[in-house]
């Protein structure tokens, strides 16, 4: 198909682009509009200059930094969306979103709606029928990225703090009390079972285990259900709930401070920590990092990033303090990496003339 001749606008912005030390294609600028990534040409002009406003050639050098051929951006995408928070954007995300969490199911051939809902026998036995068709074919992991870590660090004798929680997240057991928990909620997995599988990886102090047991029963006589507080209590279908109904500004928030605090945390471990692995010391010694960086906040580009990106904006959305621990969190990464600057040799000009580039809106801004 013939396509049309870049307009002079789009020329002007390519070459702007192209003063940042990336390069953008008309045909690449036609796209990241399509996808609602980049302003319509009508917004672009800075009538007060007549060139391109700053904010929308920043947004272009980050799209050309982030895109590469035959590949989606991914999440990435997502926090563009989020930044925007226009009503079509926000339909998007919440698209995205909603379609990640649902996707394991349809993988296994399988749909939300057709989980049973009661506490009878049947319904009970074909939601752990459920379960275990999720399961099959699923690969372990042997080890998470604290594990990963703690072998580099012991290897060059670098000591870290002591893990306070499981020692994998996605150990089998887990996994298989997880699957339970996606389909049927709290309702379809006991106490003691939960106990039971976290006690099976835990890594922490024993009787870290039976405070948290001790604290259930003590709020069961109290009659409150900590159980029901989880953001699994009604499982998948509760999850999904809390996307599609969520507050718009809410939504939009969530996955801003996601995406920008993997993005922090990606930079930190990636440029930073190998060689100095004090920051590794100050990440590890703080909730957050069981909490979210080694279970969601690494996120790469694909599948497995989206999942983690919404999970973490579940996490937001559900968990009373969960979004101010986060912002805290990201705070300290900031810190730590503009402390890190500090003390480094300044980049080579390529370099940072991207960093520049980058100043404006984007997913590690």
């Amino acid at each position: 198909m013939t396509r049309t001749p870049p307009s002079a606008l789009e020329q002007m912005l390519v070459a702007e682009v192209a003063k940042c030390g990336v390069t953008a294609s008309p045909h690449q600028i036609e796209r990241w509009r399509g996808q609602l990534w980049l302003a319509p040409a009508a917004q672009w002009s800075d009538p007060a200059t007549g060139g391109i406003r700053p904010e929308i050639v920043h947004r272009a050098a980050w799209l050309a930094l982030l895109s590469r051929t035959g590949r989606s951006i991914s999440w990435m995408g997502w926090s563009f969306w989020a930044i925007d928070e226009s009503p079509e954007t926000t339909r998007r995300l919440r698209d995205a979103l909603t379609r990640t969490l649902q996707l394991p199911f349809r993988q296994a051939g399988m749909d939300i709606t057709q989980i049973p809902e009661g506490d009878d026998d049947d319904a009970f036995t074909t939601r752990q029928a459920m379960a275990a068709q999720l399961l099959a074919g699923r690969r372990d992991i042997g080890r998470d990225l604290d594990g990963i870590l703690r072998a580099h660090a012991d290897a060059a004798g670098i000591s870290l703090p002591a893990p306070r929680s499981v020692t994998n997240p996605f150990a089998k057991g887990l996994v298989e009390v997880g699957a339970r928990l996606m389909v049927g909620g709290m309702e379809d997995v006991s106490p003691e079972e939960l106990t039971e599988a976290w006690g099976s990886v835990w890594a922490g102090l024993p009787e870290q285990i039976e405070q948290i047991g001790a604290a259930h029963i003590a709020a069961g006589r109290d009659g409150v259900d900590l159980h029901a507080r989880s953001p699994l209590a009604s499982g998948l279908r509760g999850l999904v709930r809390a996307v599609e109904g969520s507050d718009d500004r809410l939504l939009c928030a969530a996955v801003r401070a996601c995406t920008k605090g993997t993005g922090v945390l990606l930079k930190l471990l990636m440029e930073r920590a190998a060689d100095e692995p004090e920051i590794l010391v100050q990440l590890m010694d703080d909730v957050m990092w069981d909490e979210w960086a080694r279970v969601g906040g690494v996120a790469p580009v694909g599948r497995l990033g989206e999942a983690a990106i919404t999970l973490s904006t579940v996490h937001c959305l559900l968990v009373p303090g969960w979004a101010e621990d986060l912002e805290r969190y990201v705070a300290l990464m900031e810190d730590l990496f503009a402390r890190s600057v500090l003390t480094t040799p300044s980049s080579d000009p390529a370099h940072a003339s991207q960093d520049h580039a980058t100043d404006g809106e984007g997913p590690m801004r």
